[in-house]
């Protein structure tokens, strides 16, 4: 009796543990998409508790079976008989408390009844709403309907549609559609907490010029070739960047800064795109855009910013916050960068992967572009249109989001690089040391002499030559015998090389590379071949398919006049010779020209550590392409004919071209500042760069919307007989001869480049710093 007695104690324990259990692991959620599995666990709770109910009236039938037993025996006899009377008493007790927690679960069971019955009451109410939603009629919503339809027909066609809850029901689509996506109306049945005001954000932190670069190159990684290269790099010009870091500082006298958090996401070294780079770091190689992107690295740390450095899709991903599947949904988060660093391949890939989010965050996208893209190949709509289209344009982004390693077209960003500057020092020892009969020779791949063995003999005739052309077993064919080959050498030792050499000579290819800015740096004569006809889409595979026209016609043809334009427009002789390598004699007179001239070693301000880090600093300042520029203010006038204020521009003291007017009474938040601002028309056969490197300018587009109004031109003294808005990369522009003019209708298509011989363009130009052409002198 005392083992049933115990074997019903234990029962119950197990059976009330086992109770807890099934309500403890079943909670009800807001989510819809979990009310059926909810009520199923609620229901198996309701039958534990009915068993146990069951087992308890079991156990007291016998238990009393057991006290009638006891009651027919001889047991009540005497000391024998108060033995087990004793005994039993604790029984008799036991079975009181066994009777009163029966009668609780009893009650219990009663009642989690009851509230079942409401659950499911309500569970298939919630289910009737989850499977006869209606698409909701909203005409601020236009787009549902046809949302709803697409999401019928596709929605496994990424998981990310299940990862947000989508199950195939018309209100999963809808909840998606319209809390995930911002396509349909909220639905308002959904329970929807009542938002508690946040406090405030906190200020943002700081940057801080940095005093070491130890930790970026924990950033960088390793496991790559390309990475190496570019710590290397990093180390090389370490005392550098501290050095411009600390004049920098002293510039801009404590000026608050906030710290920017960025991602920088190197897309051409992904997997993904092939990598075609990393291999041949160490067999001559390009390294012109891993160069810019080591200096790029190093100029947003010293600045003090707070970085994320990618070369994986994988890694990508996580700090995006992409949602598991094909790119299909937006991120599951808020970007949590102000800014992303990326190139091409990276840009393809952030828009295959972010969804609708990256047409919301792209304005935070800076491409880095070797070569550039001019307006008329970013606007999808124009380009498709007129012909413009590329494999790499077509991306809708303001011009300026486009960074370039050269200053080839206002129309983008200059970001640049850096090489290395020489003391003073140095220089005296540079100078001393140059072997006037001692030539190198631009080009590490064999390919590039391949067919130049007639400049080769006329320049041996003056000097010894030297070469850089990698091999690994024995020399190539290519290089005459003639040529002293050294191989691929290390940075420091080209260095070396060049800080000997009279003169640096290219062979047409590889096209605006660092190293000519090296050697000039390091008191060479850099001598290059022109161009005729210049180089361009239709006669060289090179350029075919790039988003640029550098300066043609409104045929959009990407035209190169020299290797190297920058060296050819903004240096020039004596360090820098442009000839005719078809004109044999002209070439030969180069070369004892340049043999008798004396150079001291070159380099423009702004390709100096502190020129880069001083134009990062001013981008990263006031480039803001995701807020609206501010418009001119109303006119206070009352008069109905007034349909616009007055012109804020006025004819400078000559007569010859438009400022902004001091009495102007507002000035716009705009950068580059609007004091800076000059509007001058063009030579029917001059692009509005040219124009305004005519005049000592540069051309902003930025200031473009500032002129594109009718009034303008009448302030000129332009007559039109006509005026029409229009699509096209040439506008504001006027027809002479027919006196038609003509604005821009679609800002994006503002653009600095280009020319028609039938118009005269409007060009806004501005001042820049003496060395740094990307910055007006009151732009830092």
């Amino acid at each position: 009796r005392i083992f049933v007695l115990g074997i019903g104690f234990f029962t119950l324990c197990f059976l009330m543990t086992s109770l807890g259990g099934q309500f403890s692991a079943k909670r009800l959620g807001d989510s819809p998409f979990t009310i059926r599995t909810e009520v199923m666990g609620a229901l198996e709770s309701r039958g534990v508790l009915r068993r146990m109910s069951d087992m308890l009236e079991m156990l007291m039938k016998r238990m009393d079976i057991l006290a009638r037993l006891e009651n027919s025996t001889d047991f009540h006899k005497g000391d024998e008989a108060r033995f087990p009377l004793d005994r039993f008493q604790p029984a008799a007790g036991l079975m009181e408390r066994i009777q009163a927690i029966a009668q609780n679960v009893s009650d219990i069971a009663v009642k989690v009844d009851q509230i079942l019955r409401n659950s499911l009451l309500n569970g298939k109410v919630m289910e009737g709403r989850r499977d006869q939603c209606e698409v909701p009629r909203d005409p601020k919503y236009p787009n549902c309907a046809g949302k709803v339809e697409w999401m019928r027909a596709r929605w496994t066609s990424d998981p990310c549609y299940a990862f947000f809850g989508v199950d195939g029901t018309e209100c999963s689509f809808l909840i998606y559609l319209s809390e995930v996506e911002w396509f349909c109306p909220p639905l308002p049945w959904r329970n929807r907490t009542v938002a508690v005001p946040s406090p405030p954000p906190p200020p943002p932190a700081q940057a801080a010029f940095r005093r070491d670069l130890a930790r970026l190159l924990e950033l960088i990684g390793t496991g790559k070739e390309s990475l190496s290269f570019m710590k290397k790099r990093i180390r090389h010009l370490a005392q550098q960047w501290l050095r411009a870091a600390r004049r920098l500082e002293q510039k801009l006298a404590g000026r608050q800064r906030d710290q920017k958090q960025i991602l920088i996401h190197i897309g051409f070294l992904t997997e993904e795109s092939g990598d075609v780079f990393s291999p041949r770091v160490l067999k001559g190689g390009p390294l012109g855009e891993m160069v810019q992107w080591a200096d790029i690295l190093a100029a947003l740390f010293m600045l003090g910013h707070s970085l994320r450095v990618t070369v994986s899709l994988k890694e990508l991903q996580s700090h995006l916050g992409v949602p598991p599947g094909r790119g299909n949904c937006p991120l599951t988060s808020p970007l949590p960068f102000d800014l992303i660093y990326t190139d091409y391949h990276g840009l393809q890939q952030m828009k295959q992967h972010m969804g609708l989010s990256f047409k919301k965050y792209r304005c935070r996208v800076r491409v880095i572009d070797t070569f550039g893209t001019e307006p008329a190949y970013n606007h999808e709509e124009y380009a498709t249109l007129r012909g413009y289209r590329t494999n790499w344009g077509y991306w809708n982004l303001q011009p300026t989001q486009f960074m370039t390693m050269f200053p080839h077209t206002p129309d983008n960003s200059f970001m640049g690089f850096v090489s290395e500057e020489l003391n003073q020092t140095e220089r005296q020892l540079i100078k001393a040391n140059k072997v006037s009969s001692m030539a190198v020779v631009y080009g590490k791949e064999a390919s590039i002499w391949k067919g130049k063995e007639k400049f080769l003999t006329i320049l041996n005739k003056y000097m010894e030559i030297h070469g850089t052309v990698y091999y690994e077993t024995q020399r190539p064919p290519e290089v005459p015998a003639f040529v002293k080959n050294h191989g691929l050498l290390p940075q420091h030792e080209f260095q070396q090389l060049l800080r000997k050499a009279k003169l640096f000579i290219g062979f047409g290819f590889p096209y605006e590379g660092p190293a000519p800015l090296e050697a000039i740096a390091n008191g060479c004569v850099f001598l290059q071949a022109r161009f005729n006809p210049p180089h361009s889409s239709l006669n060289h595979e090179f350029f075919r398919g790039k988003p640029t026209s550098r300066e043609a016609t409104g045929t959009a043809v990407f035209q190169v006049s020299s290797q190297h334009p920058y060296a050819e427009d903004f240096i020039g002789k004596p360090h820098v010779w442009t000839v005719d390598y078809n004109n044999s004699e002209e070439f030969e007179a180069a070369i004892k020209t340049i043999m008798r001239t004396q150079v001291d070693p070159y380099l423009p301000y702004e390709y100096t550590c502190e020129g880069m880090l001083e134009r990062i600093h001013a981008y990263i300042q006031h480039q803001d392409f995701c807020t609206t520029p501010s418009l001119p203010p109303s006119p206070k006038t009352k008069s109905p004919a007034m349909q616009s204020p007055p012109s804020p521009l006025a004819l400078s003291p000559n007569s010859t071209h438009l400022v902004w007017s001091p009495s102007a009474g507002w000035a716009p938040q705009a950068w580059p500042p609007v004091a800076s601002l000059q509007v001058w028309v063009s030579e029917p056969q001059h692009t509005c760069t040219e124009t305004c490197r005519r005049r000592g300018l540069v051309c902003e587009p930025t200031f473009f919307r500032f002129l594109n109004k009718e009034e303008v031109f009448l302030q000129l003294s332009i007559a039109c007989d006509s005026t029409e808005y229009e699509m096209n990369h040439l506008y504001p522009a006027v027809a002479e001869n027919v006196r038609e003019c003509y604005l821009q209708k679609e800002p994006l298509l503002f653009s600095c480049a280009g020319y028609n011989p039938k118009y005269r363009r409007l060009c806004p130009c501005r001042d820049f710093r003496q060395g740094q052409v990307a910055l007006c002198r009151d732009c830092l």
